[in-house]
């Protein structure tokens, strides 16, 4: 009897070493498979997405663009002489701008999205600044003062500017 016990587990040991060994073969195979299929299915909509992406970060640079004060001072002439109306079309020229790419969002990271939104309201924070002076009694004086106050320092878009240029470069 303990012959055929020994013969039995003879037996039975290498099937369960082959088997241990094949489930174990088995397991590490489909789970590359899978991670083979979850790269093959990312790939292909970074290969869909990509173009769109692009297109978003080419919408809020030129955003930025549009609402540095040197371009904004040029595209937006004063209606008229008052200068609490031509700084009310000036905030409201780059709120519009801003409220047109909202959407954009969804492709951005969310701290480049918050350096864009610091970047527009740096702008305005900048055109509200230089409306308050006292010294400034009309549109064309705000246009001047506001053009002054850029030529000592970078426009505040600027910095939206570089980090949207920083994410792009890390997308190839």
């Amino acid at each position: 009897m303990e012959d055929q016990v020994l013969t039995l587990l003879l037996y039975c040991i290498p099937a369960l070493i082959t088997g241990i060994v094949a489930y174990l073969f088995f397991r590490e195979y489909f789970n590359n498979e899978f991670e083979r299929r979850k790269y093959e299915v990312a790939k292909e909509l970074n290969k869909q997405s990509l173009p769109i992406r692009l297109q978003a970060y080419e919408r809020l640079t030129l955003f930025l663009e549009r609402i540095s004060p040197n371009k904004l001072l040029l595209r937006v002439a004063p209606v008229g002489n008052n200068k609490e109306d031509y700084e009310t079309l000036l905030i409201k020229n780059i709120e519009q701008e801003f409220e047109h790419n909202l959407a954009q969002q969804i492709y951005f990271s969310d701290n480049c999205w918050s350096v864009i939104n610091a970047s527009k309201s740096a702008t305005v924070q900048l055109i509200r600044k230089v409306a308050m002076s006292e010294k400034i009694d009309n549109a064309d004086k705000l246009r001047e003062a506001i053009l002054n106050e850029m030529l000592d320092k970078p426009a505040p878009s600027n910095a939206g500017l570089h980090y949207i240029k920083k994410e792009v470069s890390e997308i190839w």
